[in-house]
């Protein structure tokens, strides 16, 4: 089985550019003709012009036309793969549950309690080693943004489309985003198991701990990261015509954020695992990822095409072969074709 693919995808965007080439030849040659028609009857300009080939100046455009054609699939870097390897790999399962709900947005962390949870996340991202792992979204309900996997590219490129705006239902719901990361392991692996809340702990709901012990008798360690401050923040709103503002309770009092760090720390202790609270120097993901690391690793197999041949050689050649062709052939006839006329209709008959 053979698979082929371009390394660099993205140039292939520059043949929307041989339409333009063309627009500009066929206005040059409008041009050309306008101004010859200047100097007398086009007629007798061709007379005194015999040499002069019409069909070469096309075909040395058309040779021109391929070449970079030809190069502009060469700098694509075309590949062809067809070993397929088996590669395997060793390490642990670790699913990441982020609070995506507006408190989130606070700025108490810099730049905010979100966003600083992000940059986190792709740091530990870029320190696995063959660990697979899963990333949870939950406000009020809890959502899989991305299921067990060890394409860490992928998990980057993910984080970096996380907003406030991918649960539609505000509120809290730790338990939710417990259970639903509890079910995404792998069933009867002996690999360890982790689950990283990253949260403020304003939890709206009751069943957290609960959700806790579950996990816990599943044989899975469940660690938590307070995002925010015990004394809080406003929950700025941005308005694209108007200043930034922040939200307001029902009465027009600004709300006030706080880091509930009781829950966080009492889920940390029931799930066996550890309770860090983040600030402007850390975050505690670093800490928490030494621990996980220390964990039962087991080895699995996984499948995918390798040893891709570059083959840009080949369209390279080609467009040189057609820039040597294209520098030989003069816009004027040869002696030999000197008296065919392909472009001119004999008016006498």
């Amino acid at each position: 089985m053979d698979l082929f693919r371009f390394g660099n995808k993205e140039l292939l965007n520059l043949f929307y550019v041989l339409p333009i080439f063309l627009i500009l030849f066929i206005l040059y040659i409008i041009l050309k003709k306008r101004t010859l028609k200047k100097y007398g009857e086009l007629t007798l300009v061709k007379k005194l012009t015999l040499d002069y080939s019409v069909f070469r100046v096309y075909l040395k455009f058309i040779i021109i036309l391929f070449a970079f054609a030809f190069l502009i699939l060469a700098v694509a870097q075309p590949q062809f793969g067809s070993k397929l390897e088996e590669v395997k790999s060793k390490g642990i399962e670790l699913v990441i549950a982020l609070d995506v709900s507006n408190s989130m947005l606070a700025e108490d962390i810099s730049p905010n309690r979100l966003e600083r949870a992000k940059l986190e996340i792709s740091k530990l991202v870029d320190k696995l080693n063959g660990d697979k792992i899963g990333i949870i979204v939950f406000a009020g309900d809890a959502y899989t943004q991305l299921p067990m996997t060890t394409d860490y590219g992928a998990v980057k490129l993910f984080l970096k489309t996380i907003n406030t705006n991918f649960v539609p239902k505000q509120g809290t719901s730790i338990g939710a985003a417990l259970k639903l990361a509890t079910d995404s392991f792998t069933p009867e692996t002996e690999a360890g198991k982790a689950i990283i809340i990253i949260t403020d702990g304003e939890d709206h709901e009751a069943d957290a701990i609960e959700q806790t012990k579950t996990a816990a008798e599943s044989g899975i360690i469940v660690h938590t990261i307070g995002m925010g401050t015990i004394n809080g923040a406003p929950i700025p709103v941005y308005n694209r015509y108007a200043p930034k503002t922040f939200r307001k309770d029902r009465e027009g009092n600004v709300v006030i954020t706080k880091l509930n760090d009781k829950i966080l720390n009492e889920i940390a202790i029931t799930g066996g695992g550890e309770f860090r609270m983040a600030n402007n120097a850390s975050v505690g993901l670093k800490e928490i990822l030494e621990k996980i690391q220390t964990m039962n690793s087991v080895e699995y197999e996984t499948q995918k095409f390798t040893a891709f041949d570059e083959k840009f050689q080949y369209p390279i050649a080609i467009a040189l072969i057609l820039l040597v062709l294209d520098s030989i052939l003069l816009n004027r006839k040869n002696r030999f074709l000197k008296n065919i006329k392909l472009f001119e209709t004999n008016k006498n008959k």
